[in-house]
């Protein structure tokens, strides 16, 4: 998994005009993307990809968008989509589909907290 420094420049500067505290941090290869504390978004191979959830899958799937595999396409599915093109340019776009991926990631959070304490 690699992702350009070109790319990432792009889509850093996409995300900083659409959302506050959006900072990202190479990981695996890839590079972990935050709004604050909360990991909501992830860049590999020069692909941007947004956390989801049950309730937010089937917008990504409506537009034929596909999961992140980290491990090539016959390796395990992760709760991340690619984020259309027309997206990441469009700013607006960019700020609602982006806020409900850290919306997604929060809550992800939340629950593997309670998991943790119930433990």
């Amino acid at each position: 998994m690699t992702v350009t420094a070109t790319y990432r420049a792009f889509v850093l500067e996409r995300l900083q005009r659409a959302l506050p505290d959006v900072r990202a941090r190479d990981m695996f290869g890839g590079v972990g993307i935050y709004s604050g504390t909360t990991f909501f978004a992830l860049i590999g191979n020069d692909v941007l990809y947004f956390k989801v959830d049950e309730r937010t899958r089937a917008d990504f799937e409506a537009r034929g968008m596909r999961a992140f595999r980290p491990f090539g396409e016959g390796g395990e599915v992760m709760q991340y989509y690619e984020v259309p093109v027309e997206v990441i340019e469009e700013t607006d776009l960019l700020r609602e589909w982006a806020a409900t991926a850290v919306s997604v990631g929060r809550k992800s959070k939340q629950r593997k907290a309670k998991r943790s304490v119930n433990s």
